[in-house]
């Protein structure tokens, strides 16, 4: 848990810098395993053996009351990737792989958050065909997040 919470802290750490305060910039290994237990944690490792990537899906989300999701999805989270290792295309991989996972569990949506003001990862996610469909305000962070929403089967989000 020590390692993936600290892979998780430098994923986030840009972020941090800039005021954001992503509940992965900081959270303990107690929260990243509570985290985990919600669903399937998904690591990446490298050539060398070091922890590069990370993504935790969960399948069905119980989304909290309120929160801007219309029908049963998936979700995923603490999806993370090395500073070291950004631009190849592993951030892509895991998040299909999230994708698939939900797929698997027979769910055809999937809704994610981030900050409304990381312009970078709105824009990253929208590139990948997530629509925005609400907001939402977790009291772990410092900002109002952008919920984005992704249709895998045939059916309206």
């Amino acid at each position: 848990m020590e390692e993936l919470t600290r892979l998780l802290h430098r994923a986030y750490a840009t972020h941090a810098a800039s005021g954001l305060r992503f509940f992965a910039s900081y959270q303990s290994a107690e929260d990243t395993r509570f985290r985990l237990e919600k669903g399937e944690c998904w690591v990446a490792w490298s050539e060398g053996g070091d922890m590069v990537g990370t993504i935790t899906v969960v399948a069905p989300f119980l989304a909290p009351a309120g929160y801007p999701v219309r029908r049963p999805a998936g979700s995923f989270w603490q999806l993370a990737v090395d500073p070291s290792c950004r631009g190849h295309g592993l951030g892509h991989r895991l998040m299909e792989l999230a994708e698939g996972r939900v797929r698997a569990r027979g769910l055809s949506q999937v809704v994610i958050d981030t900050s409304a003001e990381a312009d970078d990862l709105v824009s990253w996610y929208r590139r990948r065909g997530y629509v925005p469909i609400g907001a939402w305000r977790w009291a772990v962070t410092n900002y109002d997040s952008i919920v984005l929403g992704k249709d895998l089967g045939s059916s309206p989000l």
